[in-house]
């Protein structure tokens, strides 16, 4: 046979027909994370929410004597534990929180529940999205806070649980509201809680100040329990504070169920 009829006769089997299908579920995660940051690095309200206002809190007290601290050490010392916290809230609850009402409005998490991409992986590109942007946010408020003379101590790992433990409270809570209210409701909301538990959260101002009656009322907040154990792991070089990992992780599981349950996607 010539070498013209076997091409002839490998063409006529070959096909080309489309096969259309989503793409795989890991594919469509990756895309849907990387698009997710993107639109939260490009808002500009977002950006000084979560970058811009707790670096400028904490250039702005390790400089100057407005507030007393507790503890050993520096004053960025007890500050930067606090900020860190303050960034994953404002990351994780606040910045979700908005954004996440106002794409409910608009019907883009309609339209996205309608797409091949699970539900499922929409909120976990979200979560993926908030930890991406947390990341930068503690390497950039480290950097400066080293810069500042800072001295961390204590299990990087015991850190990183109350990070993680500290984002599932935080984004559960974030969630709730965005998927019960309405989104004008949300924005007003979330940045009032944001404002009553910077102040009130132990973040730049020790919980010891606050009256006896209301002290064990905030020492149940998640910004307190966070904030606590960070400063007693960075600040002291303690242990794994189990009680703050308790308290996050009752947080957690009251806050994601709380959104499963109540979530509305339009």
């Amino acid at each position: 046979m010539s070498e013209r009829s076997e091409g002839t006769m490998s063409a006529a089997t070959t096909d080309y027909s489309p096969k259309p299908g989503p793409a795989p579920v890991g594919r469509m995660l990756l895309a849907q994370t990387a698009f997710e940051t993107r639109m939260l690095l490009r808002n500009g309200e977002q950006l000084l929410l979560t970058v811009v206002i707790p670096t400028v809190l904490l250039v702005l007290f390790s400089a100057v004597d407005i507030v007393a601290v507790e503890g050993p050490g520096k004053r960025v010392d007890f500050l930067a534990p606090g900020l860190l916290a303050l960034a994953v809230m404002s990351t994780a609850f606040t910045g979700q929180a908005i954004a996440t009402g106002f794409e409910r409005r608009y019907g883009v998490l309609k339209r996205l529940g309608a797409s091949p991409l699970p539900r499922w992986a929409l909120l976990t590109a979200k979560t993926g999205c908030v930890l991406v942007t947390e990341a930068l946010q503690v390497a950039l408020l480290s950097v400066i806070a080293l810069a500042l003379g800072w001295s961390p101590h204590g299990n990087p790992l015991t850190v990183a649980a109350l990070l993680v433990l500290g984002t599932a409270a935080f984004s559960g809570l974030g969630l709730l509201m965005a998927g019960t209210l309405k989104a004008e409701a949300t924005l007003a909301g979330a940045n009032l809680v944001f404002i009553l538990l910077l102040l009130a959260g132990g973040v730049i101002v020790p919980l010891g100040r606050f009256p006896d009656a209301v002290r064990p009322v905030l020492e149940l907040l998640p910004i307190s329990a966070l904030s606590d154990g960070l400063r007693s792991v960075l600040q002291a070089g303690a242990g794994v504070p189990w009680a703050d990992l308790g308290i996050l992780a009752g947080w957690s599981v009251l806050g994601l169920a709380a959104a499963a349950r109540f979530f509305r996607w339009e």
